[in-house]
């Protein structure tokens, strides 16, 4: 659906950290004549390891020297990669990774087969009103991308906005960044990446006439919001750094060099987002990082006026505002972990007062403003939560309930101000994708659309659990997990005697909490006799804030261990045994990839590690790189502090390989990722080439005309995907005889 990123943002959300939606890079093969002397190959019926030149280099940080001999890999005109060493070793890892995994062609394909065939090729999401016209979008059968659509209210033919198809047609790459539609309907503005650096190009069509306008805005980040009347927009531009430091507004029809900056930022460290009110009457410039906020409010029809501060930003308070009928209501950790809900007058923004008080047992994450009811969101026991309340009385709830015990839920897209039915999204590791409407009047939920899956799925067949594994702290960490019930007749029939294997996922950073969904890939691998497991680890705040604040800075390491732990109680449970733990992560869950392959390399039978941010010093040390000032928060400065510096030190995947036996591992890569860059996966792979004791395979693939989230297209990811369980498989002695070495 596109009708606008930012309709109803009452927080706005700013781009931190190293997460991303999803980790499968793909990968680029190399030509045999793509050698250099900083490489060994051979033909690729034997072809060697590429080993990587050792040359010194150390560097010394609070009296502590560190050697770094594979620091030539960061190419040092970066964004630019052009060094020919670079290049060719990245190429030569690529070319290996073809060759050791050509055994695998045809596993590969089944999967991607198999896989292809549990999704609906010509599917479309279920329409949703917004002001005059019904908005969905479509995929076409065999079409990498979605094509976008309206229709009026009163009827008349379905409206063509956007085909990203022909907008990536000839393009390696191509993502659709934020889109929104004029409050008139007239002007549609978008913004695409076309090589996966995340810096967009901006335009704008007419839809009355079906043309571009001349206007084109380049190197942009973040929402685009129309204002001033709809003859303008505000948008975030890039630094050269990748960084968001300020929101600029460009008046249609005029030169991009005329454009007007609204605020600008002037801490490194901090990202500046833009949106507008639930009544769209307010914009909202908000500047933060990690860990602080600050917002600014300027009336949508003259953004150029005198901006009322809402607070000034104080360290480790965090906020986020909305306005309705001239009243600022704000959620906020001011004097709670778990956020409190407080209101506000426009003449003295900054006096709140509490409408709902923090909890320590219901978190709560979220909220919106309608007009005749709003809605809080949270987790109460990690579990989601719905909540309608009133204006007259916040403290009554009417909960929207769900009968499984275990599920990710929450509101969908509900455009508009006056809204009587809500639309929700549902699902569960059993229960596909659904769709629903919530008769806000009655209570009564309508099913509008449930995930189908053309070769048939029965969810009969298999059986969720929500248990807790004891870490070595003596926390309680939860994990959820699905698995056929009819698992100990497949691993019979597959020849495979004891428990079974496990796939245990996590990414444990930022706060980001991994839902117990739904996934169609993933039955590849439990159809097949593995039990798969979402360890939800402290780093996440699945639990809440604090459960978050367990897992950074000083207690980053908690992280990790949870991780283990959660793997060795699986195995004492009788779930699987050591060796048949199989693992993946991707970026800051690619660290914890690296970490515990470190920690309890025995463990696992198969890691792969998407994007992994491995090199956690020398990156943090690095303030010219993109996020590094941002993060300073979430994982400690070691410039400035001693302490931080070692402790990033005794923990950094990177860092910490030693000469001893890992288990197989395949690690990916984007040339062109600004989160997490390439050299940090080459330094690591180079690093265990160099000291690992055992035959494991070690594999990396670098995408080279990609970057954070892989190949785009939903194809092109999902062969991907193939390829990762096709090494899960192949190392876990499952796949075909055909296709083993």
């Amino acid at each position: 659906m596109l009708r606008s990123i930012s309709t109803q943002a009452l927080a706005v959300s700013l781009a931190f950290g190293f997460a991303a939606t999803t980790f499968a890079p793909a990968a680029m093969a190399a030509s045999s004549e793509d050698s250099a002397p900083v490489t060994t190959t051979a033909a690729a019926s034997d072809i060697k390891p590429p080993v990587a030149e050792k040359r010194p280099h150390t560097y010394t940080v609070h009296g502590i020297t560190v050697e770094d001999p594979y620091d030539w890999l960061y190419d040092k005109s970066y964004p630019t990669v052009d060094d020919p060493d670079v290049l060719a070793h990245v190429k030569a890892e690529n070319a290996y990774f073809e060759a050791k995994m050509a055994g695998q062609t045809a596993l590969t394909e089944a999967l991607f087969t198999e896989m292809r065939a549990r999704i609906k090729e010509d599917d479309s999401t279920v329409p949703q009103k917004d002001g005059d016209y019904l908005y969905w979008s479509e995929f076409e059968e065999g079409a990498q991308y979605r094509k976008h659509y309206r229709k009026a209210v009163k009827g008349g033919k379905a409206e063509l906005l956007l085909d990203e198809n022909e907008l990536a047609k000839g393009l390696e790459y191509f993502r659709l960044g934020a889109a929104s539609i004029s409050q008139n309907g007239r002007y549609l503005a978008y913004a695409t990446d076309t090589n996966g650096s995340e810096r967009y190009t901006a335009r704008i069509k007419d839809l009355k006439t079906g043309k571009l306008l001349p206007d084109v805005i380049e190197n942009l980040r973040g929402d685009l919001v129309w204002v001033k009347g709809d003859t303008a927009l505000v948008y975030g531009p890039s630094t050269e750094e990748w960084r968001t430091l300020e929101a600029k507004m460009h008046v249609i029809g005029t030169p991009v060099s005329a454009d007007v900056t609204l605020y600008k930022e002037e801490d490194q460290s901090f990202g500046v987002g833009t949106g507008l009110t639930a009544q769209e009457d307010w914009l909202i410039i908000a500047t933060g990082d990690n860990e602080t906020s600050e917002v600014r409010l300027v009336p949508a029809n003259d953004p150029t006026a005198t901006p009322i501060l809402v607070k000034a930003r104080k360290k480790g308070v965090e906020y986020s505002v909305d306005v309705r009928d001239g009243e600022l209501w704000v959620w906020t950790n001011d004097d709670h972990i778990n956020f409190r809900l407080a209101k506000a007058k426009l003449e003295t923004p900054g006096d709140w007062q509490t409408v709902i008080a923090g909890s320590d047992d219901f978190y709560l994450t979220g909220f919106d403003l309608f007009k005749d009811f709003f809605v809080t969101e949270g987790r109460l026991n990690g579990l989601d939560q719905i909540q309608l309340r009133s204006y007259a009385d916040p403290a009554k709830i009417t909960p929207v309930t769900f009968p499984e015990p275990s599920y990710t839920a929450g509101l969908s897209n509900n455009p508009e101000y006056d809204m009587k039915k809500l639309r929700l999204a549902y699902q569960s590791m059993v229960t596909p994708s659904t769709v629903y409407d919530y008769d806000v009047a009655t209570g009564a939920l309508a099913t509008l659309k449930t995930q189908e899956i053309p070769s048939g799925y029965d969810p009969t067949l298999y059986v969720s659990e929500r248990l807790t594994v004891t870490a070595r702290d003596g926390t309680q960490v939860p994990v959820s997990i699905v698995m056929r019930k009819d698992r100990a007749e497949i691993l019979k029939k597959a020849g495979i005697e004891g428990p079974g294997p496990l796939h245990l996922y996590a990414y444990g950073a930022y706060g980001y909490a991994v839902p117990p969904g739904f996934s169609t890939t993933r039955l590849s691998l439990v159809d097949r006799g593995f039990a798969y497991a979402i360890a939800h680890i402290r780093g996440g705040d699945d639990l809440g804030r604090r459960w978050y604040l367990q897992g950074k800075l000083f207690e980053r390491t908690n992280t990790f261990n949870d991780f283990v732990d959660v793997g060795r109680g699986l195995i004492a449970k009788g779930y699987t045994a050591e060796g048949k733990v199989t693992a993946s992560g991707g970026s800051a869950g690619g660290e914890l990839m690296g970490a515990v392959i470190n920690l309890d390399p025995a463990q696992y039978g198969a890691v792969v590690a998407h994007v992994p941010f491995v090199d956690v010093v020398n990156t943090m040390l690095n303030e010219k790189l993109p996020l590094t000032p941002g993060e300073w928060q979430e994982w400690g400065n070691p410039i400035t502090d001693k302490a931080a510096f070692a402790y990033m030190l005794s923990y950094s995947p990177y860092d910490q390989v030693t000469a001893k036996a890992y288990p197989p591992l395949m690690v990916t890569a984007g040339l062109n990722d600004p989160r997490v860059t390439y050299w940090e996966p080459a330094k690591w792979v180079a690093k265990l080439r160099e000291l690992k004791t055992d035959d494991n395979l070690l594999v990396m693939k670098t995408n080279m005309g990609a970057g954070h989230g892989g190949q785009s297209g939903r194809w092109n990811s999902l062969k991907e995907t193939a390829e990762e369980f096709a090494f899960i498989l192949w190392q876990m002695g499952m796949a075909p005889k055909s296709e083993g070495e």
